[in-house]
């Protein structure tokens, strides 16, 4: 339940810190945090055509030094760390600049590291001076609060469905913000750093659910925000720019929540009840003596009472004896074997999710 002092989809102009500390603690489920990058920039940087290149220069992005900025990044982690719920996790966002002071932080903070994840951009900018490679790509690194962290929500079947079925992988190919999606004042970029949605998006889908809190304490031109609100996500958003805090309340007013329907994500086979094969046996689904078969009624097997079955020269669990009469070291028994109804075989993984929606 979220606690009743905290502020749901509204920003909050001011200090991030300062805000924070005054949220209740271990009220929010997903903290996504693009922090100032402290980029150290010396001077204008000039197109080949003498143009000049927006870039970060604003108040906001500027430290004495690297204690300064460690300083910050340790203070808004400490306070993230206790925002967030046991089962919560936080992402942050960075360029080579900061992310890897950010990534020690958390690893002193107690933070304890999931994954990094390589943004590479499909769009990035060249690199004019050419005295370096093209920075193609930002790192975000996922973290429980604590290592022995167990809880945290990881939605691997609805990533998996967003990549065409294939394990989502830890390298992101994702354009830049560019056209319609860029915000503009008066012809130029309204923010210098402002994130895709797709970005977004697959954060959240992979680590938050509907109905659940997602906190970002640099909202900026408030993406979090707008992604959140077409999932069904609460958002908070923490700007201490005015300007952009008017920017985000607008363009969030403008977004379209999805329907229920449409935002469910995948169930993770692994919260699914655990359902034995004995289970089917004792129900009746598959009695004792009931004859299985392989897709191709290469092998057959027989049902037993204690939910084994037998199959010429072994008896044994619906895995062990799959696994044995094709001759390999494991074999999934749930898809393996199949029964027969009406003259075609079944899969008796079928029978199982019956009984799994019973149980739910």
């Amino acid at each position: 339940m979220v606690g009743a002092a905290l502020p749901l989809d509204r920003v909050l102009q001011g200090d991030c810190v300062a805000l924070m500390q005054a949220l209740p603690a271990a009220s929010v489920d997903l903290i996504f945090a693009d922090p100032p990058y402290n980029l150290q920039l010396g001077g204008e940087l000039l197109r080949p055509d003498h143009s000049r290149v927006d870039g970060v220069e604003a108040e906001w992005d500027r430290f004495a030094d690297f204690p300064a900025y460690d300083a910050f990044s340790r203070a808004w982690l400490t306070q993230a760390r206790r925002l967030l719920k046991p089962s919560g996790s936080l992402w942050v966002i960075g360029s080579y600049h900061n992310i890897f002071r950010i990534g020690a932080a958390l690893q002193d903070l107690g933070f304890w590291i999931l994954n990094d994840v390589i943004w590479r951009k499909s769009n990035p900018m060249p690199n004019f001076r050419g005295r370096r490679l093209t920075n193609a790509h930002e790192t975000l690194i996922w973290a429980a609060p604590e290592r022995e962290a167990r809880g945290y929500r990881f939605n691997y079947e609805a990533l998996k469905a967003l990549n065409d079925d294939v394990q989502m992988r830890s390298d992101w190919l994702i354009p830049l913000c560019t056209g319609a999606e860029r915000l503009k004042l008066d012809g130029r970029k309204a923010h210098p750093t402002q994130k895709p949605e797709a970005l977004l998006h697959r954060v959240l889908l992979a680590s938050s659910q509907p109905g659940d809190v997602v906190l970002d304490p640099f909202f900026g031109s408030g993406t979090t925000g707008a992604v959140a609100r077409r999932l069904g996500r609460h958002y908070l958003g923490i700007e201490r720019e005015p300007d952009y805090v008017r920017l985000a309340e607008r363009r969030i007013a403008q977004v379209r929540a999805a329907a229920a329907d449409e935002i469910a994500a995948l169930p993770s086979r692994r919260a699914e009840p655990r359902v034995p094969f004995g289970w089917l046996v004792e129900r009746g689904l598959l009695p004792p003596g009931r004859t299985l078969y392989d897709p191709a009624r290469r092998h057959a097997a027989k049902v037993r009472a204690d939910g084994t079955l037998v199959a010429r020269d072994i008896t044994g669990s619906i895995h062990q004896v799959a696994a044995h009469v094709q001759g390999l070291p494991a074999c999934n028994g749930w898809t393996f074997w199949c029964y027969e109804q009406q003259g075609r075989l079944v899969p008796i993984d079928v029978l199982r999710q019956r009984l799994r929606a019973e149980l739910n």
